[in-house]
């Protein structure tokens, strides 16, 4: 838990931050310049002239009313930033274990860190050989070494991440679900917020727009209203099976059993069970009526949450037994065929529409 009650005076504004955070997973979103990772260095101890109260887990990091400020080494935050910042002259391994330090010498901590990232092959590189994905998963076991009580994350592989096979999504749900630390996490996508994360913060102009639950502050409001820079993708998380009968096909069973068993595509010696997939807004299709006779394996009925116009398109939200989609779409498309919330629809995603982050 984060409790803030914080000031900190910027360039062209004040940052004003007053919110209590309980999720295991808090998103953190807003417009470029609306104070999102000054934030985040607020709460490490980064950024001079700070002014209130930052308590995680019960523990004071700072508190002007009774003097208290703790030096940013002593805070035991995890901080990964944008750029990575490993250091050069060292491989993965001596990265992995500049964080872990002389305080902390647990060699079976780092085979667990090095396990759910994945690095292992990773350990004997140095950064300028690594892709950026590469880089962000040492830059987060570097953190992790650390035994952080909490992690922040400032929107990792924000250039890269357009790149699926870069996403560092999916082992930030590991670090969740296996090693359960808590972390806030600054995104621009939507999508990754509301798979992610238990709540969600809104930042705009240094103050806080909205705060709660992920799915009531970010699921209803269009994308635009959140960030001109934000985007949705629809992402699928769950246990890959393979389908003897069907080569070259797996299913996919949504974790907590939510929506429909999806049809997705599986390659030759592509590893089964946990899995995430991803499918774009424009490759999901709709239609009024029964869909019959159709090539796309994935075939079900659902219903519109709501619509969000953009200009000539529109983003139709829209909830498959349990999972929160949207389809993009014209708005000549919405006028014709008389789309509206609380209409029952069919929708058809091809098979091959989903990729694999991981």
């Amino acid at each position: 838990m984060i409790e803030l009650d914080i000031t900190l005076p910027l360039a062209s504004y004040t940052l004003e931050v007053e919110a209590r955070l309980e999720g295991e997973a808090v998103a953190v979103l807003g417009p470029s310049g609306s104070g999102k990772t000054s934030l985040l260095e607020a709460i490490t101890g980064l950024r001079d002239g700070v002014r209130g109260r930052i308590v995680v887990d019960g523990v004071t990091l700072c508190d002007d009313a009774r003097g208290v400020r703790l030096a940013p080494e002593r805070r035991r935050i995890g901080y990964v930033p944008q750029d990575a910042l490993l250091f050069p002259h060292l491989d993965g391994r001596g990265n992995l274990r500049f964080g872990a330090g002389a305080l902390f010498p647990d060699s079976r901590s780092e085979e667990e860190i090095v396990s759910i990232l994945e690095i292992g092959l990773l350990l004997d590189r140095f950064p300028a050989t690594l892709s950026g994905g590469e880089r962000q998963r040492v830059a987060l076991a570097r953190a992790l070494a650390t035994k952080p009580r909490h992690l922040l994350l400032d929107e990792p592989l924000a250039a890269l991440d357009v790149e699926l096979k870069e996403r560092i999504l999916p082992y930030l749900l590991r670090v969740r679900d296996e090693m359960h630390i808590p972390f806030l996490y600054v995104t621009h996508n939507v999508g990754e917020a509301l798979l992610l994360a238990r709540e969600a913060i809104l930042l705009r102009a240094g103050r806080v727009e909205a705060a709660g639950p992920a799915a009531e502050v970010l699921a209803s409001r269009r994308l635009e209203a959140l960030d001109p820079m934000a985007r949705f993708d629809n992402l699928c998380d769950g246990s890959l099976e393979a389908v003897a009968e069907t080569p070259g096909t797996g299913r996919l069973r949504i974790a907590g059993g939510a929506g429909p068993l999806l049809v997705v595509p599986l390659g030759p010696g592509t590893p089964l069970g946990r899995a995430v997939f991803a499918i774009q807004p424009e490759d999901v299709l709709l239609s009024i009526h029964p869909l019959e006779g159709v090539s796309a394996r994935n075939v079900f009925e659902a219903t519109i949450q709501g619509i969000d116009g953009i200009d000539g398109d529109a983003d139709v939200r829209i909830s498959i037994g349990g999972l929160s989609w949207r389809a993009h779409v014209t708005a000549a498309a919405v006028r014709e065929l008389g789309l509206s919330a609380g209409r029952r629809v069919w929708v058809a995603v091809k098979t091959q529409a989903f990729r694999r982050l991981r």
